[in-house]
């Protein structure tokens, strides 16, 4: 009896081994994608956390919210003046989107979100300097070498790349940022401060950037981000928005993210 109790223990093993074989979908080999959701809003002054929802510790690609820390260092560095200075204008081995094909100052940068604006900056400053102002920022898990084998980390590790972030780590960044106490110029987080997008949201008036990519070397996975933040009276906070979605979506997910939370905010905190 012994023996036969052992037959579908076998039977098991046997049919498993064939699936990975064949290679048909074996559910111990991988488990399912989830979609990741994330609302964390915290008070500016005093970081206590005003309202949290779902995944806000596990990082992924800043996309382009990276186009906030990199604003303070462009600033600090001397590569951008003001809110309009330095303009460049658009040159074919760049090899943008038709849209983003277009002469480009520091406000046009942020509002539209040009990815070749970024990358200009980027490589005038040189990696050196790259990686030690993120190290110095404490931006995440500091990792701007890029993809590997490609010496790329100059232009890509913030777009599903090696440069990942958190929510929380968001806010924490934000919270210093609104407070003038990054490691840079006063000029700097000034700039910064005056060059991000603005929106209202009922009473509150809100300062932020999306951020939208695709994650994994399939790019199967569609990433949505909006960070920044609101004041309304004499109050300020902070908030980070993330969804990640386990099936692709056509449309950049950072402006429906953006949407999502300007419709939302005014019931989140009253």
């Amino acid at each position: 009896m012994r023996q036969m109790d052992r037959y579908p223990f076998i039977f098991a093993i046997v049919l498993f081994l064939l699936a990975w074989m064949l290679g048909l979908p074996v559910r111990a080999q991988s488990a399912p994608l989830n979609d990741i959701r994330c609302t964390l809003i915290q008070d500016a002054q005093g970081g206590a956390t005003l309202y949290q929802d779902g995944v806000c510790d596990q990082r992924v690609s800043p996309a382009s919210t990276f186009k906030v820390p990199l604003a303070l260092i462009g600033y600090d560095a001397g590569i951008l003046s003001d809110a309009h200075t330095p303009s460049w204008d658009y040159k074919p081995e760049f090899k943008a989107a038709k849209r983003d094909q277009k002469s480009v100052d520091p406000t046009i940068w942020q509002r539209d979100s040009i990815v070749w604006y970024s990358r200009e900056i980027t490589r005038r400053l040189g990696a050196e300097k790259f990686a030690g102002y993120v190290s110095k920022f404490g931006y995440g898990n500091k990792d701007v070498s890029g993809d590997a084998g490609k010496d790329n980390g100059l232009t890509q590790s913030w777009i599903n790349s090696s440069l990942e972030i958190s929510p929380v780590e968001q806010a924490a960044f934000l919270r210093q940022l609104v407070a003038g106490k990054m490691p840079v110029s006063a000029k700097a987080h000034e700039m910064t401060r005056a060059i991000l997008p603005t929106f209202a949201a009922g009473d509150w008036t809100v300062q932020g950037k999306t951020g939208s990519t695709r994650l994994g070397q399939d790019g199967k996975r569609s990433l949505g981000w909006f960070v920044g933040w609101a004041e309304k009276n004499d109050r300020r906070i902070v908030f980070a928005r993330l969804v990640v979605d386990a099936k692709r979506t056509d449309m950049p997910k950072g402006l429906a993210t953006r949407a999502s939370f300007l419709k939302d905010l005014p019931q989140l905190v009253k």
